[in-house]
């Protein structure tokens, strides 16, 4: 059977109530997120979504072009799951930010569609449903592998990378207020 690669979409369903390993890319894969301010955009709405409790986040990982989230979605935000929550705000966060640095880096972003200018997000995330300790496990290691790769190479040490939960999951220090143990969802592997 030939599968044809461009054809091909990822699979981004998530079950309320379900732990999920996630992964958004920024479109084009530009490296939007490189710069500390966009990661607070980042970060802001992971904690507002968890305080008003529509999200738990047991793990993450912001690299300049994708972010990697271990997450349960609890309840829906209004009419639509929280993920499209956080695409959504996130996205209209980056157009505000850019629009003040002109309009040359904002054009990387443009599309030609009816309901948007810009997009931020590539329409492929993907979802991964957690259901044993030892792929919530493998998980959890790939995200905080990410930043210390050959290819990124952001951090010496996994822990000393500041935008991740590896500090907390290898140092017991919690950097983030929003971030619940997931061994304890999976009884401690």
């Amino acid at each position: 059977m030939n599968i044809n690669t461009a054809d091909y979409k990822r699979k981004s369903y998530m079950a309320l109530g379900q732990i999920y390993f996630w992964t958004a890319t920024i479109n084009q894969w530009q490296y939007l997120l490189q710069e500390d301010r966009y990661k607070k955009v980042i970060l802001d709405s992971l904690t507002y979504l968890s305080e008003k409790q529509k999200i738990e986040v047991f793990a993450f990982v912001i690299m300049p072009n994708h972010v990697h989230f271990i997450w349960r979605m609890k309840s829906m935000n209004g009419k639509e799951k929280p993920h499209i929550s956080f695409l959504k705000y996130t996205a209209h966060e980056f157009r505000k930010m850019l629009l003040t640095e002109g309009k040359g880096r904002l054009a990387r972003y443009a599309v030609q569609a009816r309901n948007k200018e810009h997009e931020f997000w590539r329409r492929d995330s993907l979802a991964v449903h957690l259901y044993t300790p030892a792929v919530a496990e493998q998980k959890l290691n790939y995200i905080h592998r990410n930043p210390v790769s050959k290819h990124w190479r952001l951090a010496d040490d996994l822990c000393d990378y500041i935008y991740s939960t590896a500090n907390f999951y290898g140092r017991g220090e919690k950097d983030f207020s929003f971030v619940k143990d997931l061994r304890e969802e999976f009884g401690y592997w």
